[in-house]
């Protein structure tokens, strides 16, 4: 399983932005999709997560009313919309697939990485 995070890019305070995540593989379709985001010195952490289905979604608790995750199965694309952007939501952007069901918050349930894609919020 191959997976690569795009979209990232630098934006100004309160503007939007639309991050992807290609999967490609034989399974891919089949497991839980998350975001995580991570900066300088901090731990990577959880951002949201979807269901195989795209029936379920999970999403760290600060970050609910501003994000949303989607599935395109059809293009087995998963997508982070993000809005109302701050400038602490600055940070590298990874997806990730877990074989876990449950969506995870957890980075250590997930097996397979995707390399990250920066987004800068600019005040």
């Amino acid at each position: 399983v191959q997976l690569q995070a795009f979209g990232g890019g630098l934006v100004q305070a309160r503007d939007s932005l639309r991050l992807s995540c290609a999967a490609c593989g034989r399974t891919s379709s089949s497991y839980t999709v998350g975001w995580f985001r991570q900066t300088p010195g901090k731990e990577r952490e959880f951002v949201a997560a979807i269901s195989a289905s795209g029936s379920r979604t999970n999403y760290a608790d600060s970050l609910k009313g501003r994000f949303a995750i989607s599935r395109d199965s059809s293009s087995k694309m998963v997508n982070l919309q993000m809005n109302s952007l701050k400038p602490e939501d600055t940070a590298v952007y990874y997806c990730a697939l877990s074989l876990v069901g449950n969506l995870p918050q957890s980075r250590s349930r997930y097996g397979y990485w995707g390399q990250g894609t920066l987004v800068t919020v600019s005040s």
